[in-house]
């Protein structure tokens, strides 16, 4: 028994109030219950549904003979119908699959065609059965015929379009070989290009190998020789146009544009023979068996030019035939809809039967439901709302009040009914769980605290050791990039050497010619001077080539190394090394990577106190995303290689991958500048370009650390770094570095985002 406020119960004969404050836990009287009077207010609902039920079993029999009518014979002509329909629509759509279909699923086409022009017979005979559409049938018929009539004129043309294809991909495969050749042939490319570049050479340096003295100007620049070369030139321009020309008869898209290539080809054809005839024999001899395989491939019967007219002719026919197909299938649909309405007049003939019954039942059971709901409604707001759902909700809400931990109200709830019984129940069971509550609360929040904190203990233990191996691995990645760059770096420096080593050794050996004459000219001293001369310039030059080699090695060292101290650095210098660093390093990655560089340094910048390390780790960050946005809107243009592409959206302007590097010196500070017209960076994105682990490229091409560790390394020099950006358009980046490096500023964390970049 529980303690409780005072309560004063009314019921028949018994006035009197408990004077000890204590409930009496009886069931109630049976006509108190609250299942006896809920029985009595579901009775009344029950009988008016009866009766309801009733009228609507009268109302379905009828509206179920007016069904009947319609499912016998309005539905199966429908049917019928619409069977005609999709078998048109699978007789139309086979043209475009049968134009679309390659050999080897040729004869499944045809198959899946035969199919579904059967389909379409079969589906007329049957409304010609149902004595529905006769006089629709006749025009349907003969547009099916015509319709077929197509569709076999496409079938009989296929094959020799198939054949013509291959003919057309073999004559491509031949006039790469001829012009670019192959492990067992030169091409003409192979030929022309050596020897066009020998006779450049012979022209200005007199020479035809290095080791070979030089022949007196008279011979190497006389009018023959100038000549030849001349011949060599417009003979390779007249193959590489006549190779374009069969480039573009392989990509026409209408027959019509063949025949002004063919014209174009013939005369570049005579010009060749021209030019070919010119140079001398031995060459003529050599290029000749190519030249007339190249001239075959195009005017030759079967050539491509014979060949593509055809294959485009075959094409154009088919659109012409695919195009009548659309119309007869838009003809037979319009044919249907006039049958379906005919059969929809039947369809509506019955609807009205039907709607006479549904509407005598539906008058008689609104008035039924109208007193169904307001008897409801009385029954609802009298005893279920006030006497029922009000105690039920006031109970709900503090079961819900001891759910959230509010143990110290007590429940209250008066009456003598099933809800007093449930409200005596949560009342104990209340006073159980505060008593528990108080002995065990402490203890279980002292496990938990202790629980959570161990775990994130470990938790923040395990992120720091993988955001340093994430941060060690981006190092090594950019250093493995780069590699490939400072490889073809390298090289060029050494080339530059060899040559002028070569060109020095010869020097020597004329040096000791003149000075083991014994009787020199009178003016051999000039000649000694002239050779010294160009010794010493060649050995200044190997030691600057020398020395470029040497710095790049350092700055890869520096770079695997990282950190390091601060020095007086040459900024124009840095940015341009390592701009070219990046630029090989994607050469070297994919050999379609190609973007312009264009500078504009202030040489007042001179130098600054930086850590060339980390600041070249930055500028090549830089140089490198915008090498990436420029030759990804290059590819979403459509680039390829040799390929020119427009700007796009209407304007014609040629689009050129390019990235613009500038320095200016302020009062203050210098000024670096990198800027691409690449694809740009979207306002929701620039925001958050500088936190850890953000980016936008694909997986397995970032990590989203080089511009958080390039805002870094800019901070840690006293300086700031931005960014504007139009999608679409272009983004420059902007590093701005203090003339005089202050102490190093570490980064700050805010919620918000730095400057947008």
């Amino acid at each position: 028994m529980t303690e409780t406020a005072p309560t004063e119960e009314t019921s028949a004969g018994n006035g009197a109030a408990d004077t000890d404050g204590a409930r009496e836990h009886r069931k109630p009287a049976l006509h108190l219950r609250i299942s006896t009077q809920m029985y009595a207010g579901i009775a009344v609902p029950l009988l008016l549904t009866l009766a309801a039920s009733v009228i609507a079993w009268i109302s379905f029999t009828r509206v179920g003979e007016a069904e009947k009518e319609v499912t016998q014979g309005a539905i199966p002509e429908l049917d019928a119908a619409l069977g005609v329909a999709e078998a048109s629509n699978r007789l139309v759509a086979g043209g475009p699959r049968l134009t679309a279909s390659s050999p080897d699923d040729y004869e499944d086409v045809v198959a899946g065609i035969a199919e579904a022009r059967g389909e379409f017979e079969t589906q007329l005979d049957l409304l010609w059965n149902r004595g529905t559409g006769a006089m629709w049938l006749g025009q349907m018929r003969s547009d099916a015929a015509q319709l077929n009539s197509n569709i076999a004129a496409i079938e009989a043309e296929m094959p020799e379009y198939f054949a013509l294809r291959r003919d057309a991909d073999a004559l491509r495969a031949e006039a790469d070989r001829v012009m670019r050749g192959d492990k067992e042939v030169l091409g003409l490319v192979d030929q022309i290009v050596p020897a066009l570049d020998d006779q450049l050479f012979f022209l200005v340096e007199g020479r035809r190998h290095l080791w070979t003295p030089p022949a007196p100007e008279s011979i190497h620049r006389s009018d023959s020789e100038v000549l030849l070369y001349r011949r060599w030139s417009a003979l390779s321009g007249d193959v590489s146009q006549a190779d374009a020309l069969l480039a573009s008869a392989f990509s026409a898209s209408e027959s019509a544009l063949i025949e002004p290539l063919r014209e174009s080809f013939e005369s570049a054809r005579d010009r060749i023979e021209i030019n070919l005839a010119g140079l001398d024999e031995a060459a003529g001899n050599e290029l000749r068996p190519a030249v007339n395989r190249l001239i075959a491939l195009g005017l030759a019967d079967g050539g491509v030019f014979d060949v593509m007219f055809r294959s485009l002719q075959i094409e154009e026919n088919q659109r012409e035939l695919l195009a009548q197909n659309q119309e007869l299938g838009v003809a037979l649909v319009g044919e249907i809809e006039s049958l379906v309405g005919a059969v929809q007049a039947d369809v509506d003939a019955a609807t009205s039967a039907s709607a006479q019954a549904v509407s005598t039942g539906r008058l008689l059971l609104v008035v039924i439901s109208v007193v169904g709901i307001v008897g409801a409604l009385l029954f609802s707001w009298l005893f279920v709302g006030k006497r029922i759902l009000s105690r039920v909700a006031g109970l709900s809400d503090r079961m819900r009040a001891l759910a959230g931990g509010d143990l110290e109200t007590p429940v209250e709830t008066g009456g003598r009914d099933e809800v007093a019984e449930m409200a005596d129940a949560l009342e104990q069971f209340r006073q159980a769980a505060l008593e528990v509550q108080r002995l065990n609360l402490v203890e279980e929040l002292a496990g938990q605290l202790s629980e959570r904190n161990e775990q994130l203990s470990q938790t923040l233990a395990d992120l720091d050791r993988a955001q340093d191996q994430i941060v060690a691995n981006e190092k090594l990645a950019a250093l493995g990039e780069v590699t490939a760059g400072v490889a073809h770096e390298i090289r060029n420096p050494l080339n530059f050497v060899k040559n002028f080593a070569e060109s020095s050794d010869e020097l020597l050996e004329e040096l000791l010619e003149a000075i083991a004459d014994p009787e020199p000219p009178d003016d051999q001293a000039d000649y000694i001077t002239e050779i010294t001369g160009d010794l010493k310039e060649n050995l200044t030059r190997i030691r600057g080539h020398g020395d470029r080699a040497n710095r790049i090695v350092e700055s890869m060292l520096m770079m695997g190394r990282g950190g390091g101290e601060s020095r007086p650095v040459e900024i124009n210098a840095l940015l341009d090394e390592h701009a070219m660093l990046s630029y090989h390093s994607a050469r070297a990655q994919d050999a379609d990577f190609n973007v312009t560089i264009e500078r504009d340094f202030d040489p007042d910048v001179g130098e600054l106190e930086v850590i060339p390390q980390d600041m070249g780790r930055v500028f090549l960050n830089l140089v490198t995303n915008a090498g990436y946005a420029a030759n990804e809107r290059w590819r979403d243009l459509g680039g390829e290689p040799g390929k020119m592409v427009t700007a796009g959206d209407g304007d014609s302007t040629p689009y050129f991958p390019t990235i613009w590097l500038s320095t200016q010196r302020t009062d203050e500070s210098a000024v670096i500048k990198v800027r691409d017209n690449g694809t740009g960076i979207p306002p929701d994105v620039v925001q958050r370009i500088f936190e850890p682990f953000f980016t936008t490229k694909p997986t397995n091409e970032g990590t989203g650390l080089g511009l958080a560790m390039s805002n870094d390394i800019v901070r840690g020099h006293g300086g700031q770094i931005s960014v504007e950006s139009e999608p679409g358009e272009y983004t420059e980046f902007t590093v701005e570095l203090p003339l005089e490096r202050a102490a190093p500023v570490e980064p700050i964390e805010s919620e918000e985002p730095s400057p947008a970049t």
